[in-house]
């Protein structure tokens, strides 16, 4: 073989010289300068801060932006999403990367299916929106850990959002992973971003004066080279400025407005003035209001933004859901963690629907100068279903034996360091302690964040941030103690990010006596997790069933699938999951009463429906076509 090539390499060579002076003689004829299109041959500049104003280049322009998620939001209905942002008059859309969901485990990535970030951003461009990217590392945004992935924290000494080498470390290789998707999304390579953030809001955090030099050389090293931000609302703003990096404000009435722009004013060159968040409405904590702003607030102040000479971000256009368990939490004086809905009383609902701020917003943008609006997309259906009875059942206890041996230890284990995941620690869901005692008592740890007590099967209360005893009462023999403890979201945003280990933190006491060799379940609920349950482990409802428990039930969808959304009246607290798919958390402490179920999850016929309840069961679960997602509070 080693012959051959070498006797036909003369004339292969000889070959190619001849196609190479053929293809030039045809080719010389056409005039390639008319093949590029021309918004990608006059692409040198980029979008740059010219005095007030920001240029695109040559041209005077105006970011009139809205941020939706792509991980918060069913694949399927991107585009719908997108062409109504575009209808309303915006032309940016703005996102942030959710590095915990993209590398869930160290050096394994996954930018698949709703994760797909190129995709997302190359239909922005498809539809004719340009892109501000908000990769972070550190992205706030409500979801667990504001964005960082939870192995993090196996490190006992770690620093978040610090140079500390242990964090600096997984930055660069998950930046090295990511912005090689991202680099030749940029505008100047012919796709549509035309602005990158510089991580979120650190004024307000500024533990590290070289982190944000450190974050703004990390993407520039590997290849960002259009405009760069930062973004801070009005706590961090002073301390949040960063050479060679223009500043932008976040906040949600006018008085901030006139406060923080004149700030802007003294604190850099002259320099367009940008709000990278205008919040048009607010989260949901579990156990307080759904907030909401009134739309006409929101047109007066987004009025303001702009005729003040200001480029603007609707924070958030669009906010879709805290599908699984990505929610985020607070903790200053109390521990709240975020509802599953993302609504965020947005300009469009969870569901995608209009609403009063759309219609007053786009009235707005059609009267500034420019091109005539696209007629906005007709809405999704909506259903109601018949509802879901539960027909089998199997209690956590049953489901025990399927889980494969628990984890083994002298003393309890954080859910980040159990030995599970391939050594990446447990980062959702619950984990289940059991020990065996042999005497009453008071028992005592630190759980994080929800842990309910049980005497063999029989449950005996709760421990959280509040209630740190509970009394163990009187037992006979050896006696089995479990401790079911919920991960309800790390906290996303505040100084005390370092501190969220999840399970049960050091050592759990009776009577001031350290419990030993423990026996530890990971329940992170995924769909691998799930699919352990074959149909022969299920048995029938019994009259009392044992909690907590698994139901198993069906939806039967006719003639073809729509949203809908459902309401789990009579139960108490848990997960439900569409076809392996996790829709989130329920609790009947509110506000949100609705499970948002995006029609594009399901099939025609029957759609496999369980339910994790950790306290008590309703007889059944109801599908309608309205959300409820509680009592209505005006934000303050």
């Amino acid at each position: 073989m080693t012959t051959w090539s070498l006797r036909r390499r003369p004339v292969r060579t000889l070959g190619l010289v001849l196609l190479a002076v053929l293809s030039f003689l045809v080719l010389r004829r056409f005039d390639w300068h008319t093949l590029v299109p021309p918004w990608l041959r006059h692409r040198h500049l980029g979008l740059q801060a010219k005095g007030e104003n920001f240029m695109l280049e040559d041209t005077t322009f105006w970011i009139f932006g809205g941020s939706i998620h792509y991980f918060r939001v069913p694949k399927e209905y991107w585009k719908d999403r997108l062409l109504k942002m575009k209808a309303c008059g915006l032309n940016t859309l703005t996102t942030y990367v959710p590095w915990n969901l993209h590398e869930p485990e160290r050096g394994k990535f996954d930018f698949s299916g709703n994760l797909d970030l190129e995709a997302f951003v190359l239909m922005a461009a498809e539809i004719g929106l340009w892109v501000i990217l908000r990769p972070g590392p550190y992205i706030c945004s409500e979801i667990d850990l504001g964005g960082l992935p939870s192995w993090l924290l196996q490190d006992p000494g770690m620093k978040l959002r610090t140079t500390y080498k242990g964090f600096t470390k997984a930055v660069d290789l998950y930046f090295d992973h990511l912005m090689s998707r991202v680099v030749p999304l940029q505008y100047k390579h012919g796709g549509p971003i035309i602005a990158v953030q510089v991580e979120n809001e650190y004024g307000s955090y500024n533990k590290d004066p070289a982190y944000m030099p450190y974050i703004k050389k990390a993407l520039e090293d590997r290849g960002i080279v259009e405009l760069l931000l930062t973004s801070d609302n009005k706590d961090g703003l002073q301390k949040g400025v960063v050479h060679g990096v223009l500043a932008t404000i976040n906040l949600q009435s006018q008085q901030e407005l006139q406060l923080l722009t004149t700030f802007l004013s003294s604190s850099q060159e002259i320099q367009p003035k940008m709000v990278m968040e205008y919040w048009t409405g607010w989260f949901d904590s579990w156990g307080g209001p759904h907030n909401i702003l009134d739309s006409s607030e929101v047109l007066d102040t987004v009025s303001a933004i702009i005729h003040a000479g200001s480029s603007i971000n609707l924070y958030m256009f669009h906010g879709g859901t805290n599908f699984g368990f990505i929610n985020g939490a607070m903790h200053f004086h109390d521990y709240k963690s975020d509802v599953t809905s993302y609504d965020y009383d947005a300009v469009l609902t969870e569901a995608g629907d209009y609403t009063a701020k759309y219609g007053k917003l786009r009235d707005f943008f059609s009267s500034l100068p420019g091109a005539p609006l696209l007629p906005p997309p007709d809405l999704l259906p909506k259903m109601s279903y018949e509802p879901v009875i539960p027909a089998f059942y199997l209690s956590l206890w049953d489901a025990l034996k399927y889980m494969g041996e628990p984890v083994k230890s002298e003393r309890p284990i954080n859910m980040e360091n159990l030995p599970v995941n391939d050594g990446n620690g447990q980062a959702f869901g619950y984990t289940l302690y059991e020990t065996t005692i042999s005497s009453s008592g008071v028992l005592r740890g630190h759980v994080c964040d929800r842990g309910q007590v049980f005497v063999n099967t029989v449950s005996i209360g709760f421990l959280d941030y509040k209630t740190t005893k509970i009394v163990i009462p009187l037992v006979q023999g050896y006696t089995v103690l479990r401790i079911l403890v919920e991960n309800r979201g790390r906290v996303n945003y505040g100084n005390n990010i370092d501190d969220q280990r999840k399970g049960l933190i050091g050592n759990l006491y009776l009577d001031n006596s350290p419990l030993k060799n423990f026996r530890i379940y990971s329940l992170d609920m995924k769909k691998s997790f799930l699919q352990r349950f074959s149909i022969d482990k299920w048995s029938s409802i019994p009259e009392a069933p044992m909690f907590p428990a698994f139901f198993l039930g069906r939806l039967s969808v006719f003639p073809s699938p729509s949203d809908t959304f459902l309401k789990l009246q009579g139960w108490e607290k848990g997960v439900v999951f569409i076809n392996g798919q996790n829709l989130g958390r329920y609790w009947n402490i509110g506000p949100q009463e609705t499970l948002y179920l995006p029609g594009a999850w399901l099939g025609p016929g029957d759609n496999q429906v369980i339910i994790f309840e950790e306290v008590m069961a309703g007889p059944m679960v109801h599908s309608i076509d309205t959300p409820h997602l509680g009592r209505n509070q005006y934000i303050n």
